[in-house]
């Protein structure tokens, strides 16, 4: 009888291990704010077209003029800088030594290159890190990060001037760059599996595909409210092709110069933070 019971328990403990209910997955962290310390397991969308590179449209004989843009999207406050690639230029402003260190915000970062617009660009760490790579002016600061969704695209710009929105998968380098995510939009149609649980302040670049460009500070939404509104949308006369988000939340900040069109404007409420980088807009 001892010798039955021994091999029973082990049997029974088996039948009741593989009859219990497995543990429901753990919820994607959605991290919005101007520094982050664990990065999420959280798989990039993935389009049919995902090995396909986003391929730019070549430039319309149409130029876009240089002007601030406000307008609403879905109920969403939307605050754009519109310009022409071919008129104007973002470039990367890193402080080597950390957030705050150089410019304490984006009217000071824009003013010591000249731009006529800035905003705030990447995710950074609590010790004031890049959040993945950034490279200002040739210098390459941080590392590609392969981790999560926030850095699941580039704003990338050649040695010859190209301005281009890129997976990190076919990012190859470029004289200016800063990694961001996740992608809003891409090839006109918004990214599947966003967050919907947080409503904050955000921030974007885009692109509709040409020489029409944009960097956007929107008013309190989720990623998944603010993906589906700027699908098929226009702003500015310029159509959203493809859309990455930048850091959210206390970091969202635009300067936008009194010599734009509609500008004279620094949106930056008292609670934001400085922060690690910026885009600024110059002129070519």
């Amino acid at each position: 009888m001892r010798s039955l019971t021994l091999i029973a328990c082990p049997l029974l403990a088996l039948f009741l291990g593989a009859c219990a209910s497995s543990s429901p997955p753990a919820a994607s962290v959605e991290v919005d704010s101007q520094s982050v310390r664990a990065i999420p397991a959280q798989a990039d969308t993935v389009n049919p077209e995902e090995s396909e590179p986003l391929r730019q449209n070549p430039p319309s004989g149409k130029v876009h003029p240089t002007r601030l843009v406000r307008t609403k999207l879905q109920g969403i406050a939307i605050e754009a800088l519109i310009y022409d690639s071919r008129r104007c230029q973002a470039v990367v402003l890193d402080q080597k030594q950390g957030p705050g260190t150089t410019w304490p915000n984006a009217r000071a970062a824009a003013a010591s290159t000249g731009a006529i617009a800035a905003v705030n660009a990447g995710f950074f760490t609590p010790e004031g890190d890049p959040l993945g790579l950034v490279i200002a002016e040739g210098d390459r600061r941080g590392r590609i990060n392969r981790a999560s969704s926030l850095g699941s695209g580039f704003y990338a710009l050649s040695s010859s001037g190209n301005p281009e929105l890129l997976r990190r998968s076919a990012f190859k380098g470029a004289k200016e760059a800063v990694q961001s995510g996740p992608f809003l939009v891409e090839r006109g149609r918004a990214v599947g599996g966003l967050s919907d649980q947080s409503s904050s302040a955000r921030t974007f670049i885009a692109t509709d595909g040409g020489s029409g460009w944009m960097v956007v500070r929107t008013g309190p939404c989720s990623l998944s409210q603010l993906a589906s509104a700027l699908e098929g949308a226009s702003i500015g006369a310029i159509r959203v092709r493809t859309a990455l988000n930048l850091d959210g939340g206390r970091s969202s900040e635009l300067w936008v110069s009194d010599q734009v069109s509609g500008g004279g404007t620094h949106t930056r409420p008292i609670w934001n933070k400085p922060v690690r980088n910026f885009l600024a807009i110059k002129r070519l």
